[in-house]
């Protein structure tokens, strides 16, 4: 399964990466599957699990963590935000 990963505020400086496209897998399903999965890549990674209420969209619509994901998704990881 191939899916875009895109990552955003925070994430994105931490990763100096802002998109990349990988191969999944079949035993990873969620979200939180592919957050797991990331972390796993190196130290820098571990930003995604460290960042607190860490959120998620799956093809530009909020998700859960627990939502499953298919080929060709693009899912985005952020901090979350404040504004005013």
């Amino acid at each position: 399964m191939n899916v875009k990963v895109l990552f955003f505020g925070g994430l994105r400086e931490r990763l100096g990466l802002a998109s990349t496209t990988i191969t999944l897998p079949a035993n990873l399903l969620t979200v939180a599957d592919l957050r797991d999965h990331l972390t796993m890549q190196g130290a820098g990674w571990m930003a995604l699990a460290q960042t607190k209420n860490l959120r998620a969209a799956v093809n530009q619509k909020m998700a859960t963590m627990d939502l499953t994901i298919v080929d060709g998704d693009e899912i985005a990881f952020f901090p979350p935000v404040t504004g005013g």
